[in-house]
């Protein structure tokens, strides 16, 4: 009998079913209102990054324009290390007083919504989040504009999730396809986007959820197209196909990048760890890191701002200064600095582009060195500066798809295909062995969210009914008297310490399942026929059915056991499957991981 109240007409009014991946009515309507959320966040893209201009050139040339700017080319001097700290004090205030939820790089925050607060992130964080992030770039934080850009878009899902009646597995889907679309409107990657959604967001591989982010990324993307056309988001010479040597050199780059990334992500926390022991209000540590964000810009100037033009050049080799390229090797460490402290102040800011301007130079200055020392290997340092570019989000995110499939969007590379999947596969292997959480994970683990990091067939889907099912059940039959079987069930006898039992009518026929509780009640007379006691029919399971299904009915009934019926679907009562029946599967795939045999 149910322990409380049905799930089931609540399912029903959601179309829900055992549809293939999930897919029904409503994931079309889920996929239009993505549809919506994608043009949107397309124009949200190209307004952030006009703000963000707008702002870069007020604050460096004393100018308007709506275009990104290179806060490299001023004429301030000494004075451009007072930029950064205005910039960051203005987004200490909006913080305290607007919303803490600001500070950051957008996709932790954006995870511990979607794993704890069912997807629901303020209204007010859909306004705050770009212009803090508009006026922390725009005033020489050495942010890119895509870490709040994919902030906002979530933010624009979930707020859209929130105004329309849906469920919050379908809010978190528009929060992800939001975040996904944000991405793919600001580099025209919208496959690199939806593999972001699924490593990151998603935590499952549903095509329920899966097909309205995609639908959102590729509308993103060609909203985009009328705003830039059909280019590279990083430019770069054409690379040759390489050959066996050039593959094999990807194995030792990619473990450095890997254990750079390893490295950088520590690095992060522990200056996040430093200013939390200070003795000074939160709302002043953005402009704390803001002065040496401005130090750094003053002495190498292109550290400021998105730096998208950085990866262009250590991609095409415009950057490299000698035969071991120490242009490379400046920028690349400072532009990691500046970024460390600017974000583990808490300010508003990205990862993705800082990450792969230093993994950009290291690649490229570990190619130029490679190529002096091992010529014959054929490893060009533009493709090194791709694999270092890709491999560094890859060990530092472990979103290793995405890092391959966003490199190839963004070069147009082909030939890169191998030597990124080499290099990135490595750069993860090493950060899994050395690193337990990543750069998106480590924040919400620290305040007690558990973050899933693996996906995997669930065993119940794939075992049957009829292979753990209890055959030979105990029944009761509908003219026993309850005195009767009272007095049964108070003896030691075989059967007798069951929780619950199938009640038998004329014929054999399944009546309804009786509980232990049922029978004992005090206003039941001894005298009743157990029959009697049966108030609705059986809740039961094909033996043919998964043990997947067996699960989801008595999760919606909220029951602990089904009386399992054969499967010639004459009803005809073959076994009882229980809670504990259940869990043999469990502890079936767990010896499967972990016992070892022949």
């Amino acid at each position: 009998m149910p322990l409380a109240p049905s799930l089931g007409p609540l399912l029903q009014a959601a179309h829900a079913g055992p549809d293939p991946g999930g897919i029904n009515r409503r994931t079309l309507f889920i996929g239009l209102l993505a549809l919506g959320i994608g043009v949107a966040a397309a124009f949200v893209a190209q307004g952030l990054l006009a703000l963000i201009g707008l702002i870069t050139h007020l604050s460096f040339q004393g100018r308007i324009g709506w275009t990104l700017a290179d806060p490299a080319h001023n004429a301030l001097g000494a004075w451009v290390i007072a930029v950064p700290v205005i910039g960051a004090l203005i987004i200490g205030v909006m913080a305290r007083y607007g919303s803490p939820a600001i500070r950051g790089h957008g996709i932790p925050e954006a995870m511990e919504q979607i794993l704890t607060n069912r997807s629901r992130i303020p209204l007010r964080v859909l306004f705050l989040k770009p212009l803090s992030a508009a006026i922390s770039i725009g005033t020489g934080g050495p942010f890119g504009a895509e870490g709040p850009i994919i902030a906002t878009g979530g933010a624009l899902g979930s707020v859209v999730g929130q105004w329309v009646h849906i469920t919050p597995d379908e809010r978190k889907t528009l929060l992800a396809a939001g975040a996904a679309a944000g991405m793919s409107a600001v580099f025209g990657t919208p496959l690199a986007a939806v593999m972001l959604a699924l490593e990151l967001l998603l935590f499952e591989f549903r095509p329920a959820s899966l097909l309205p982010v995609l639908a959102a990324c590729a509308t993103a993307a060609g909203v985009r197209t009328l705003f830039v056309g059909f280019v590279p988001f990083f430019p770069m010479p054409a690379l040759a196909w390489p050959h066996g040597p050039a593959l094999l050199a990807c194995i030792p780059l990619g473990a450095v990048v890997g254990l750079v990334a390893v490295l950088v992500t520590r690095a992060v926390y522990a200056v996040e760890d430093a200013f939390d022991h200070l003795p000074m209000h939160w709302m002043w540590w953005p402009a704390l890191g803001a002065v040496a964000v401005g130090l750094i810009g003053w002495w190498q100037p292109r550290t400021l701002g998105v730096g998208y033009d950085n990866i262009t050049d250590a991609l095409s080799g415009g950057l490299s200064g000698g035969l071991i390229g120490p242009a490379l090797w400046l920028l690349g460490i400072s532009k990691l600095v500046s970024w460390t402290l600017a974000l583990g102040s808490g300010t508003s800011g990205g990862t993705l582009a800082p990450l792969m301007t230093v993994g950009a130079c290291l690649g490229a200055a570990l190619g130029h060195a490679t190529a002096l020392i091992f010529p014959q290997l054929g490893l060009s340092p533009n493709l090194a500066a791709l694999v270092g570019m890709a491999a560094i989000f890859a060990g530092a995110s472990r979103a290793l798809f995405m890092s391959v499939v966003f490199a190839l969007e963004t070069t147009w590379q082909l030939p890169g295909l191998l030597p990124l999947l080499i290099g990135c596969g490595t750069a993860f292997l090493v950060s899994s062995l050395l690193m337990r959480q990543t750069i998106m994970t480590e924040k919400i683990i620290r305040r007690g969210v558990q973050v899933p990091d693996t996906y995997q067939a669930d065993p119940l889907a794939q075992a049957r009914v009829r292979d753990y099912a209890s055959r030979a059940p105990v029944v009761l039959q509908a003219t026993q008297q309850v005195g009767e079987v009272r007095a049964w069930l108070d003896t030691d006898a075989p059967g007798s310490r069951h929780l619950g039992y199938p009640v038998l009518g004329a014929g054999g026929a399944l009546l309804g399942v009786l509980t232990r509780k049922d029978v004992f009640k005090a206003e039941v007379d001894p005298s009743q026929v157990m029959g009697s006691l049966v108030r609705q029919p059986a809740v039961i399971v094909r033996e043919d059915a998964s043990l997947a299904e067996a699960m989801r009915k008595l999760a919606v009934h909220d029951i602990g056991r089904l009386p399992v019926t054969a499967q010639d679907g004459s009803g005809r009562l073959v076994g009882m499957l229980t809670r504990s029946d259940i869990l043999a599967v469990w502890r079936e795939h767990l010896l499967d991981q972990h016992q070892r045999g022949r």
